[in-house]
């Protein structure tokens, strides 16, 4: 018979047969070494995670031909902190971190208001195909975007958007990751609260906005975290439809400082220090509904 540690004694008593696991994993008695094993192991996954952010900060700092000495010198012998005024005047950052900024802004609410207005239609409404549709749309995921760049890119140089921010905004205006994260949150509201809006007169779209987008704001968080950086970070997009120098974005205008024969290292971690500032600025920000909408986007489904 399963047994619990008593109230006051210490001792263990009995519970009954048919007791539920969980119920009997949560009476054994935790071990006092559990918790602190646990810290000690999250700790050092955090710190060997945040190696390359370290060296990226480290490098930024020094000289082009101290960046790959070896051993690494973390903490240089003289810190360098004029790299980062001298980028400014060596490149137009200013103008590359202003475009990144406009595409991931809005391309992250594009992506936002269609992956969850699609994710209702898919969730709470109920047509034929629906479910068949769905999986048709989540198995694009699948497919490598490599297969289609080169007749997106045709698509975009007929209809005269290449070099223009149009282009990429049209093209990443729509995710399926973003509609299936959003379902997936959507599953988890009961379907008696919308039947109950409809029965009152609410339209569809009354439902989404003022009923579903409301319970939604972690789920929209995440997505909108997740889109924000893949936008920001996205390279090879702006590389094939952004030709002038005015619209490239902070990734393609690092590049200004790799040479034929060699690459100034120390002013692309300057450059790169500098980039990831945003993100980290967007996630702290956004942190709480991020790690919420991450943990409850799966509950159902």
């Amino acid at each position: 018979m399963t047994t619990a540690l008593g109230p006051r004694t210490g001792t263990t008593a009995p519970l009954p047969a048919g007791t539920p696991a969980a119920t009997r994993d949560r009476a054994r008695p935790v071990r006092p070494w559990a918790k602190p094993l646990t810290y000690v192991l999250l700790v050092a996954l955090s710190a060997l995670l945040l190696v390359p952010f370290f060296w990226m900060v480290s490098a930024s700092l020094k000289t082009n031909d101290q960046v790959f000495t070896v051993p690494i010198r973390w903490i240089p012998e003289e810190l360098h902190w004029d790299n980062f005024v001298t980028i400014w005047d060596r490149v137009p950052l200013m103008t590359y971190l202003r475009n990144s900024a406009f595409l991931a802004g809005v391309i992250t609410l594009l992506q936002v208001l269609t992956g969850s207005f699609a994710a209702y239609g898919f969730s709470k409404i109920r047509f034929p195909g629906r479910d068949g549709l769905f999986l048709a749309y989540i198995a694009t995921i699948a497919v490598p975007w490599q297969a289609y760049m080169i007749p997106q890119y045709i698509l975009m140089q007929r209809a005269g958007l290449v070099n223009t921010f149009t282009a990429l905004i049209l093209l990443q205006a729509f995710s399926a990751f973003g509609v299936f994260l959003m379902r997936q949150y959507y599953m988890s509201v009961p379907d008696e609260l919308v039947e109950a809006a409809r029965i009152d007169g609410l339209s569809e779209y009354g439902i989404y906005r003022r009923i579903m987008l409301p319970l939604s704001v972690p789920a929209l968080a995440s997505l909108a975290l997740l889109t924000f950086v893949n936008t920001w970070n996205d390279f090879m997009g702006p590389f094939i439809y952004l030709t002038s120098n005015d619209l490239w974005t902070i990734q393609l205008g690092l590049r200004q400082f790799v040479g034929q024969f060699d690459a100034e290292y120390a002013m692309i971690m300057t450059g790169s220090v500098i980039s990831v500032i945003p993100i980290l600025l967007v996630f702290l920000l956004g942190q709480r509904y991020f790690i919420q909408g991450i943990a409850t986007s799966g509950l159902k489904g």
